[in-house]
């Protein structure tokens, strides 16, 4: 008979104030429940019926949206686990653009169906492997199923119709007149090497009043302010920006001056007058008809702005003003006094005109088959395009600024890969049928975990469904999908938001649904990888949070003697 060793109970590890939660119900479960309720936030802004979210931030500011990138940010989760997924999503967007919402949704749900397996009794470690297998096939098969790609030409039409989906799943209804102005204004600005497209030469510019249909895309460059001087347009202007203000500079110490009699006091600011008027003169002799102050400007500086009729406009971001050199071709000086011919920017208008009730500065290249270009006298031609946008509410600009955010986005990653695959929920009913059969195929315990993987992709279809039709009707789509998609040469079927009649399917070919493989792919990626980097987590250790206990607030007045 052996000996009893006593254990040796209460050993404290951690200091006082640390909370450190193990194993599968304290740790892994209570994480997949903070998954869910993230995922299940942003279920219902999913796809073209995607309900919006009222958000008030920390500074009190108002959202109204259905951008799941928008909420995730500015809602601030404090979750570790609920922060993986906040990291996968932001990824998403940081990579595509696009499809944010489906990293969210895919994850919660992936991590929903694991819990059925752990709480059944499969080790978390089976569970990962399983995932990994059906992650590493879904990108296999994914590959397999692009059925259109962007037309090598580009063209305005070509190019709104497949941006038309995913413009459609934020701003439904407007879909057709944002995918114009967004395929219009990248195509104004898209460089010889289509691969090379920077989103950041599209800007947007939200004028309040009017409608959606009043919005219009404007080459070059918008400013929502008039002119600091009293010319308010010019052509074919000479350009010169400076960042350092327009003024007399100020001395570092203070001084003492004395004046004795009215000659000097007449005299005191003359030396300084003259020098400023100097410098101006320098400046309009050279040639420069428009001036971009990036500070301030002094109001002796515009009285000799206006009197050598040089034009001024005030950017005061700083990204703003590097946009605008690359508009003029102009090099940013820190200094005043006259640009070298080097440092000179040219602009063909500079105007300002009305737009509902604001005056705005537009900054102008003109193209160049339009009359009076002289393609000596610009230099290099604009690569910016600003679409002036209109609307009734600020919340709705706003809203109508994300869309085309995610457009120009989408427009990015297909001019990278130009494959697409059939959208409406589509490909994801046919990778999770694929998924189901190769699941089948497998042996050992992983197979329970690939078949979860299979039946969580089909939440992509049943969320449009439910969004657009209801919940009761969902379950009936979903399964006349996999119908449709179990024939042969169903692999195009997906959810119909419009008719219900018709049963709540459609060809997603035939109309035009098509969605980016590249986004698609990463969201799978990066979904499966969030989903697993919870599951693998055994342990949560939380350190005690820094400072000290807090203050008690004393009773009575505060002016009153102890």
């Amino acid at each position: 008979m052996s000996l009893k060793v006593p254990k040796a109970n209460n050993i404290q590890i951690f200091k006082d104030g640390y909370k450190y939660l193990q194993g599968i119900d304290e740790a892994v479960l209570r994480n997949i429940q903070a998954v869910n309720e993230l995922s299940d936030l942003v279920r219902t802004s999913f796809g073209p019926n995607g309900r919006n979210k009222l958000l008030i931030n920390h500074l009190g500011r108002l959202f109204v949206t259905s951008d799941a990138a928008t909420i995730i940010r500015e809602v601030e989760v404090v979750h570790p686990a609920a922060k993986l997924l906040v990291m996968a999503s932001q990824a998403q967007e940081a990579e595509m653009g696009d499809a944010t919402n489906m990293v969210l949704i895919l994850a919660g749900e992936l991590l929903k169906k694991s819990e059925e397996l752990l709480i059944m009794g499969l080790h978390p470690s089976e569970v990962i492997k399983g995932y990994e297998l059906a992650c590493t096939k879904a990108l296999e098969e994914l590959d397999k199923l692009d059925t259109f790609s962007l037309p090598s030409p580009l063209t305005p039409p070509s190019l709104a119709s497949a941006l038309k989906p995913a413009i459609a799943s934020k701003q439904y209804g407007f879909e057709d007149a944002l995918s114009t102005l967004v395929a219009d204004a990248a195509l104004a600005v898209m460089p010889p090497n289509p691969k090379n497209f920077n989103v950041d030469n599209v800007r947007v510019v939200k004028i309040m009043g009017g409608s959606l249909s009043a919005s219009r895309v404007v080459q070059g460059m918008v400013f929502g302010r008039e002119p600091e001087t009293s010319l308010k347009k010019t052509t074919k202007a000479k350009v010169a920006v400076f960042t350092c203000a327009l003024d007399i500079t100020q001395t570092e110490t203070k001084g003492t001056v004395l004046i004795k009699n009215a000659d000097e006091m007449l005299n005191f600011t003359r030396g300084e007058e003259q020098h400023l008027e100097k410098i101006f003169k320098e400046i309009a002799d050279s040639g420069v008809k428009v001036i971009i102050a990036g500070s301030s400007v002094g109001e002796l500086a515009l009285h000799y702005l206006n009197r050598f009729n040089i034009a001024v406009l005030k950017v005061l971001s700083k990204f703003d003003l590097r946009r605008v050199c690359r508009v003029v071709n102009a090099t940013p000086l820190a200094r005043i006094g006259a640009p070298t011919p080097e440092e000179a920017g040219f602009v063909d208008v500079f105007e300002t005109v009305e737009i509902g009730g604001d005056r705005v500065t537009v900054l102008r290249q003109l193209a160049p088959n339009e009359a009076g270009f002289d393609p000596s006298s610009g230099g290099e031609k604009t690569r910016t395009a600003t679409i002036v946008l209109r609307g009734a509410t600020a919340n709705h600009l706003d809203d109508l600024e994300r869309a085309i955010d995610d457009g120009v986005n989408v427009i990015k990653a297909l001019l990278k890969d130009p494959r697409m695959v059939p959208g409406a929920g589509a490909t994801e009913t046919e990778l999770a049928r694929r998924i189901e059969t190769y699941g089948s195929g497998l042996k050992g315990l992983a197979q329970h975990a690939v078949k979860r993987y299979s039946s969580a992709l089909e939440v992509i279809p049943r969320q449009l469904a439910e969004n657009a039709l209801g919940g009761a009707k969902a379950n009936d789509v979903v399964s006349k999908l996999w119908g449709r998609h179990e024939a042969k040469g169903g692999e195009q079927w997906g959810v119909d938001v419009e008719n219900e009649e018709e049963g709540g399917i459609l060809d997603a070919s035939e109309h035009k649904i098509y969605d980016s493989l590249a986004a698609k792919s990463w969201a799978i990626r990066l979904a499966t990888e969030a989903a697993v980097s919870v599951l693998s987590v055994d342990s949560i250790i939380m350190s005690k949070p820094a400072g000290g206990p807090k203050i008690p607030q004393q009773s009575g007045n505060w002016d009153e003697d102890d």
